[in-house]
Protein backbone atom coordinates (compact mmCIF):
# COMPACT_ATOMS: atom_id res chain seq x y z
CA UNK A 1 0.00 0.00 0.00
CA UNK A 2 1.05 3.59 -0.55
CA UNK A 3 2.57 5.92 1.97
CA UNK A 4 -0.59 7.99 2.53
CA UNK A 5 -1.16 9.53 5.96
CA UNK A 6 -4.36 11.38 6.83
CA UNK A 7 -4.48 13.99 9.56
CA UNK A 8 -6.46 12.89 12.65
CA UNK A 9 -9.65 14.71 11.57
CA UNK A 10 -9.54 13.01 8.13
CA UNK A 11 -8.91 9.43 9.27
CA UNK A 12 -11.41 6.70 8.39
CA UNK A 13 -13.69 5.55 11.20
CA UNK A 14 -14.22 1.78 11.30
CA UNK A 15 -17.40 0.59 13.01
CA UNK A 16 -18.28 -2.99 13.98
CA UNK A 17 -22.09 -2.95 14.36
CA UNK A 18 -22.04 -6.51 15.74
CA UNK A 19 -20.18 -5.21 18.81
CA UNK A 20 -22.76 -2.46 19.46
CA UNK A 21 -25.82 -2.95 21.66
CA UNK A 22 -29.26 -2.54 20.12
CA UNK A 23 -30.96 0.57 21.52
CA UNK A 24 -34.66 0.59 22.36
CA UNK A 25 -36.78 3.02 20.40
CA UNK A 26 -40.05 4.52 21.55
CA UNK A 27 -41.80 2.33 18.97
CA UNK A 28 -42.67 -1.20 20.17
CA UNK A 29 -40.55 -3.90 18.57
CA UNK A 30 -38.08 -1.53 16.90
CA UNK A 31 -34.43 -1.32 17.95
CA UNK A 32 -31.61 0.64 16.36
CA UNK A 33 -27.87 1.25 16.19
CA UNK A 34 -26.78 4.72 15.10
CA UNK A 35 -23.71 4.08 12.95
CA UNK A 36 -23.15 7.74 12.12
CA UNK A 37 -24.96 11.01 12.65
CA UNK A 38 -24.23 14.69 12.20
CA UNK A 39 -26.32 16.74 14.64
CA UNK A 40 -25.72 19.95 12.66
CA UNK A 41 -27.08 18.74 9.30
CA UNK A 42 -29.36 15.98 10.62
CA UNK A 43 -27.81 13.37 8.33
CA UNK A 44 -27.51 9.85 9.73
CA UNK A 45 -26.96 6.19 8.96
CA UNK A 46 -28.93 3.84 11.21
CA UNK A 47 -29.23 0.06 11.41
CA UNK A 48 -32.72 -1.04 12.49
CA UNK A 49 -34.03 -4.35 13.78
CA UNK A 50 -37.80 -4.82 13.61
CA UNK A 51 -39.50 -7.64 15.47
CA UNK A 52 -42.23 -9.56 13.62
CA UNK A 53 -45.30 -7.33 13.45
CA UNK A 54 -43.42 -4.11 14.29
CA UNK A 55 -44.85 -0.90 12.83
CA UNK A 56 -43.05 2.36 12.04
CA UNK A 57 -45.86 4.88 12.70
CA UNK A 58 -47.06 7.33 10.08
CA UNK A 59 -44.39 9.88 9.21
CA UNK A 60 -43.10 12.24 6.51
CA UNK A 61 -39.69 12.08 4.88
CA UNK A 62 -38.28 15.60 5.03
CA UNK A 63 -35.50 14.71 2.58
CA UNK A 64 -34.54 11.71 0.46
CA UNK A 65 -34.40 8.50 2.49
CA UNK A 66 -32.58 5.37 1.32
CA UNK A 67 -33.18 1.90 2.77
CA UNK A 68 -31.30 -1.37 2.18
CA UNK A 69 -33.02 -4.56 3.35
CA UNK A 70 -30.44 -6.80 5.06
CA UNK A 71 -32.84 -9.55 6.16
CA UNK A 72 -36.55 -10.20 6.55
CA UNK A 73 -39.24 -8.12 4.87
CA UNK A 74 -40.25 -4.46 5.03
CA UNK A 75 -43.41 -3.03 3.48
CA UNK A 76 -45.90 -0.21 3.20
CA UNK A 77 -48.92 0.61 1.04
CA UNK A 78 -46.63 1.12 -2.00
CA UNK A 79 -44.74 -2.16 -1.98
CA UNK A 80 -42.78 -4.88 -0.22
CA UNK A 81 -38.98 -5.25 -0.01
CA UNK A 82 -37.03 -8.45 0.65
CA UNK A 83 -33.34 -9.14 1.46
CA UNK A 84 -31.05 -7.32 -0.97
CA UNK A 85 -33.76 -4.90 -2.09
CA UNK A 86 -33.22 -1.14 -2.01
CA UNK A 87 -35.87 1.55 -1.55
CA UNK A 88 -35.56 5.30 -1.84
CA UNK A 89 -38.26 7.78 -1.00
CA UNK A 90 -38.34 11.45 -2.04
CA UNK A 91 -38.80 14.37 0.32
CA UNK A 92 -42.49 14.76 1.15
CA UNK A 93 -43.23 11.01 0.92
CA UNK A 94 -45.60 9.89 3.69
CA UNK A 95 -46.23 6.36 4.86
CA UNK A 96 -46.56 3.87 7.68
CA UNK A 97 -44.19 0.92 7.35
CA UNK A 98 -44.19 -2.54 8.89
CA UNK A 99 -42.38 -5.83 9.03
CA UNK A 100 -44.68 -8.83 9.13
CA UNK A 101 -41.85 -11.36 9.57
CA UNK A 102 -39.21 -9.16 11.24
CA UNK A 103 -36.33 -7.42 9.48
CA UNK A 104 -32.93 -5.82 9.69
CA UNK A 105 -32.67 -2.71 7.52
CA UNK A 106 -30.04 -0.04 6.94
CA UNK A 107 -31.37 3.51 6.59
CA UNK A 108 -29.60 6.58 5.21
CA UNK A 109 -31.20 9.91 6.12
CA UNK A 110 -30.36 13.44 4.97
CA UNK A 111 -32.67 14.93 7.62
CA UNK A 112 -34.74 13.37 10.41
CA UNK A 113 -38.27 12.18 9.57
CA UNK A 114 -41.28 13.95 11.11
CA UNK A 115 -43.60 11.56 12.92
CA UNK A 116 -47.30 12.45 12.93
CA UNK A 117 -47.76 11.99 16.67
CA UNK A 118 -44.72 14.08 17.64
CA UNK A 119 -42.43 11.15 18.36
CA UNK A 120 -38.72 11.84 18.24
CA UNK A 121 -36.50 10.65 15.45
CA UNK A 122 -33.87 8.07 16.46
CA UNK A 123 -30.99 10.57 16.64
CA UNK A 124 -32.91 13.24 18.58
CA UNK A 125 -32.55 13.59 22.35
Amino acid sequence: MGNIENSPELKSIYIDPASMEWQESEFPGIHHKVLWSDPVSGRSTILFKLDPGAIVPSHEHTEVEQTWIVSGSFEDHEGKALPGHYIWRPAGNRHEARSVDGAVILGFFLKPNKFDKGSKFYTEN
